[in-house]
C-alpha cells in the first residue's frame, strides 16, 4: 500500500477537525420596526394604526398624545384613507412613540382643515425640523424629516451619567416625541421608518449648543436640523449644559457618541465657556490641557472613521463703551485655531461670526437675541430675565445660520445635504428680530439652566 503524502494527510485531518468543531453563529441583529399611524375618524389606511384624539400616551400602548392640548378629530370626504380623517387643535400638541435607538425618517401627511394651517414641527426637546408648513383650506401636503433618537445605555455596558436637568428630558426617554405647533396644527398620518445610511452629525458642547428643554432658552444645535434635507442627514445633539471637555469625557458622553458613530459621520466640537472657569474642576489651561483634550476628541472621531469639525466658542453678550463685542473667552478661541491647523481639521469661526452678529444688533438690540425679558413676559415669570450667555429662539436661529455658512465655507461634504436654495448669510446684516417669529413650545418651566 502506498503511503499518502504529508500534504494529503494534513488536508484530511484539517477537514475532519472542521467537521467536528462547533459552528459559531453570527450574532443576531434585530431589525428596527417601522410605524404607521392614521389620525382621526373615517376610513383606516391599510397597515396603519388608528389614532383618535382621546388616546393619551401609555407605556402599554407604546404611543399616544401627551396631556395638555384639547384635540379634535375631523372626518373628511376623501377617497384616500390616509386623508379621510385628521386630528387638530387650536394649541400645540405632542405625540410620542416608543422606538429603538437610531435615526428615523418621519413622513408627515399634514393639513386638511377648513381654515388652513401654518405649522412648525419640532422633535424630541424642541429640535426645529420643519417651519413654514402652510396649507390652504382643505389642502393636504406631505413632507419629511430625519430625527435621531438615543438611549443613555452604551454597548459597553456603561451609561451616560445624566445630570438632574436631563431627567424627564425628551432626549433620553426611549421615545420619538413630535411637537405639532403653529396656527391650527393638523395631522392626517405619520410613517416612521428606520434609516441606516443617513449621515449622523454629532454635536459635542455646552448649553449654547444643547437642546434646551424650556422656553425662552434655545441653542444653535437645536435649530440646525431645519437646514438639512430629510433622508440624508440626522443631527444627534449630545451637548449638555455645564459641560467642558473634561466633564464630557468623564460622563461617558464621548464614549456614547463613538458607540454609534460610523465612517463618514461628523463630530462638531464646541467647548470653552466652562473650560475657562478657574474656580471649577473643569478648568484646563488653553494652550496645554485644552489643546490636549481637543486632540483626544479629534483622534477618537477619526478612529471610527468620523470627520471632526472644530467650532470656536460663541461670544457672550459683552460690550465695551464703543459698542464693540469683547472676546470673553480669552485665549481659548486661539488655542482651538492652533489645534485646527496642527491637526488639519476644519474650523468654523463662530467666535468671530457671533461678534459680527452681536455688534450689528448693538448693545441694546442684541438683548433681543439673548434671554432678556421683563418680569411678567411669560406666565409665572415673577422676575426679570437678564441672561447674557444664553440665547432665545431668534438668537439661536441666527447662530445656526452661522454654522451653515461655516459648513459651506469649509466645503464640507455635508454641504451637499443642506436644504436647496439657502441664501448666503452675512452675520453683519442679520434679519431684524421683529421680522422673525417661531411659536413657543408648550410646557416651559422658566427655570434658568445651570451652567453655561
Amino acid at each position: 500500500m502506498k503511503i499518502k503524502s504529508p500534504f494529503v494527510v494534513f488536508f484530511v485531518l484539517l477537514v475532519l477537525s472542521l467537521a467536528c468543531s462547533p459552528v459559531k453563529k453570527s450574532p443576531r441583529v434585530t431589525a428596527r420596526p417601522s410605524y404607521r399611524f392614521d389620525f382621526g375618524p373615517g376610513k383606516l389606511g391599510k397597515g396603519y394604526t388608528r389614532v383618535l384624539p382621546g388616546m393619551a400616551y401609555s407605556s402599554d400602548r407604546g404611543y399616544g398624545f401627551y396631556e395638555g392640548a384639547q384635540l379634535a378629530g375631523v372626518e373628511r370626504q376623501s377617497r384616500d384613507a390616509l386623508t379621510a380623517g385628521l386630528c387638530t387643535s387650536d394649541e400645540p400638541f405632542y405625540f410620542a412613540v416608543d422606538v429603538p435607538e437610531g435615526n428615523y425618517n418621519v413622513k408627515f401627511i399634514l393639513g386638511g382643515t377648513e381654515s388652513g394651517s401654518e405649522m412648525v414641527i419640532k422633535a424630541e426637546s424642541r429640535r426645529l425640523m420643519l417651519e413654514g408648513v402652510t396649507t390652504g383650506p382643505g389642502q393636504v401636503i406631505t413632507c419629511m424629516a430625519t430625527v435621531n433618537v438615543r438611549y443613555k445605555t452604551i454597548s459597553s455596558g456603561k451609561e451616560v451619567r445624566l445630570t438632574s436637568r436631563e431627567l424627564g428630558h425628551f432626549n433620553w426617554d426611549q421615545q420619538l416625541t413630535l411637537e405639532f405647533n403653529g396656527k391650527q396644527p393638523a395631522v392626517c398620518a405619520l410613517e416612521i421608518t428606520p434609516v441606516e445610511d443617513a449621515i449622523t452629525v454629532y454635536l459635542a458642547g455646552n448649553s449654547t449648543v444643547t437642546d434646551q428643554r424650556d422656553e425662552p432658552w434655545a441653542s444653535w444645535g437645536q435649530m440646525l436640523p431645519r437646514f438639512f434635507k430629510a433622508g440624508h442627514t440626522a443631527i444627534a445633539n449630545h451637548a449638555e449644559s455645564g459641560e467642558s471637555l473634561k466633564r464630557f469625557l468623564a460622563e461617558n458622553r464621548l464614549e456614547k457618541i463613538l458607540s454609534t458613530m460610523k465612517a463618514g459621520d461628523y463630530l462638531f466640537i464646541q467647548f470653552g465657556h466652562n473650560d475657562q472657569k478657574k474656580e471649577s474642576s473643569a478648568y484646563v489651561e488653553p494652550f496645554t490641557g485644552y489643546k490636549e483634550y481637543l486632540k483626544r476628541f479629534i483622534d477618537a472621531a477619526r478612529s471610527k472613521g468620523g470627520l471632526p469639525v472644530l467650532v470656536t466658542p460663541v461670544n457672550r453678550r459683552t460690550f465695551d463703551d464703543s459698542g464693540s463685542c469683547i472676546n470673553s473667552h480669552g485665549d481659548y478661541p486661539e488655542a482651538m485655531r492652533q489645534v485646527a491647523r496642527e491637526e488639519q481639521v476644519p474650523l468654523i469661526g463662530l467666535n468671530a461670526m457671533s461678534k459680527l452678529l452681536f455688534e450689528a444688533l448693538g448693545p441694546e438690540g442684541s438683548k433681543k437675541a439673548f434671554v432678556h425679558y421683563p418680569a411678567g413676559t411669560f406666565p409665572g415669570q415673577e422676575k426679570a430675565l437678564a441672561d447674557d450667555s444664553h440665547f432665545n429662539d431668534y438668537g439661536a436661529y441666527q447662530l445656526a445660520k452661522c454654522i451653515v455658512e461655516g459648513i459651506k465655507s469649509n466645503k464640507l461634504g455635508l454641504a451637499d445635504y443642506l436644504v436647496d436654495g439657502l441664501p448666503d448669510y452675512d452675520p453683519g446684516q442679520p434679519e431684524a428680530p421683529e421680522n422673525w417669529h417661531l411659536p413657543l413650545s408648550p410646557g416651559s418651566s422658566l427655570e434658568k439652566p445651570a451652567g453655561h
